[in-house]
């Protein structure tokens, strides 16, 4: 039986298991990640993290997922916001020359999807493009099993979209971006701007209860998504698009609407083809993808 490892390294908290050939999680461990501790504490954390694991088995390698930006083909974190600090760490060598095994990293995003691609609801399809809509919004195209990274490693960053020109600014990303109109924190905002504080969640909840303002927020942002996912469907037409992330707790309302209104952007020839359908694998996408990008 071959065994991996598989982390999953976020702004709050950090996750690592020990995985068999089938994804199986046979040991975790996790913590709080500490982020303001700084690159060398949490690298340190991280460490004794996969140590807890690992423990005196022979495993093929060690795969991480984190947050972006980052340059994949040599592991290199390359300042992300949810990580202060970390400004060019080379994150897989460090990791390598301490377990003296092969170690890989990847966005979150592409960890997950590869979880999804295979073993999650993406399974037995040749392509799969990956969204996550959650504090952010993310994807990852994966291709026979593999991300696709594109020329320079960046290629699914579909939260820098722009679906509305010269629409809302964002400080890192293009003014009108998906992820500024359509993610957890943008349906809490716009929440917040009328009056339901508490989040996307809150948004959410009032809409169930008749909230016609809550509603509208729900509405627009299930537009801005249907954009982007037509816009993917005519650019790279994958087989199916698999939906992930915290906002996706509320399925019932943003499955069906979603699925309706993609058809209303599309070619005639594709309104019946195009798939989308939930992540299966949930919390656990991050930490088998990683183990499976070794």
């Amino acid at each position: 039986m071959t065994l991996r490892i598989g982390v999953d390294l976020g702004g709050t908290n950090m996750r690592a298991a020990l995985l068999d050939d089938k994804g199986r999680i046979l040991k975790e461990a996790k913590e709080k990640t500490e982020a303001h501790a700084g690159p060398v504490k949490v690298i340190a954390n991280l460490i004794s993290l996969i140590e807890t694991v690992k423990g005196e088995e022979d495993v093929l390698g060690i795969g991480i997922g984190c947050p972006g930006p980052l340059d994949a083909r040599s592991g290199t974190i390359l300042s992300p916001p949810n990580l202060p600090g970390w400004d060019r760490i080379p994150l897989a060598a460090i990791v390598e020359e301490h377990f003296e095994l092969p170690v890989k990293v990847d966005n979150d995003a592409n960890v997950a999807a590869v979880a999804e691609a295979k073993l999650g609801a993406g399974a037995g399809y040749e392509s799969i493009y990956y969204l996550t809509v959650s504090t952010g919004v993310g994807g990852g195209f994966v291709i026979n099993g593999k991300v696709f990274q594109g020329a320079n490693g960046y290629a699914g960053e579909v939260g820098n979209m722009i679906v509305v020109p010269n629409g809302k600014k964002h400080p890192s990303l293009n003014p009108g971006a998906l992820e500024s109109l359509a993610s957890g924190t943008a349906i809490g905002a716009a929440g917040e701007s009328k009056g339901i504080p508490g989040g996307s969640e809150a948004v959410f909840t009032e809409a169930r209860m008749g909230n016609e303002e809550a509603q509208c927020i729900i509405d627009e942002a299930v537009d801005y998504l249907a954009m982007a996912i037509a816009n993917l469907t005519h650019a790279i037409n994958p087989d199916v698009f698999v939906l992930g992330g915290g906002v996706m707790s509320a399925e019932e309302q943003i499955l069906h609407p979603l699925r309706a209104k993609v058809r209303e952007y599309m070619y005639p020839e594709l309104k019946e083809l195009v798939q989308i359908v939930p992540a299966k694998l949930g919390s656990n996408s991050g930490v088998i993808g990683a183990g499976f990008i070794v």
